[in-house]
């Protein structure tokens, strides 16, 4: 006679646990992302699946043409991509992501990457990363496709 394992679904998290896990592990990983601080990026919002952060256009952000290097807007959609994708505490990298550029941004502009899962089945995720300047102006739009490697953010709580 074999023995088979019987397997035991985890419990799924309350909206009020799903969302604390959210903000820990974004401020987790906050905590040890050394290039969003240097460039100035906050961490406006965060919950299961969606980020929200910002930054400040500063002197050395600008290209030749007097406008926000095209890298630095990247840069921002990206993070709040990353940060979106992990909120879920399984740690997750990018696969793959386009931007579209639409406007310029200019020296203070007060940018805002607003990143919304759109699809998660499996390993695989897609996002939306919306960039707006502080006038509600649409600066770029980034799609983010995911995928979930081993691991968590911060150590899961034994149920």
């Amino acid at each position: 006679m074999t023995k088979t394992a019987t397997l035991v679904a985890a419990p799924a998290l309350s909206a009020d646990e799903a969302q604390a896990l959210a903000q820990a592990v974004g401020a987790a990983m906050f905590d040890s992302d050394p290039a969003s601080q240097g460039l100035g990026m906050k961490v406006d919002a965060i919950s299961p699946g969606h980020a929200r952060m910002s930054m400040a256009v500063r002197a050395d952000m600008l290209n030749g043409h007097g406008s926000c290097h095209g890298g630095f807007i990247f840069t921002l959609a990206d993070s709040a991509f990353a940060f979106a994708c992990n909120s879920h505490n399984l740690t997750t990298v990018g696969a793959a992501c386009t931007i579209d550029y639409l406007a310029p941004a200019r020296l203070h502009d007060v940018l805002t990457a607003d990143a919304s899962e759109q699809a998660l089945a499996g390993k695989s995720g897609v996002y939306d990363v919306k960039v707006t300047n502080q006038d509600g102006r649409t600066v770029a739009l980034f799609r983010g496709k995911s995928h979930r490697v081993s691991g968590h953010i911060i150590p899961p709580h034994a149920g």
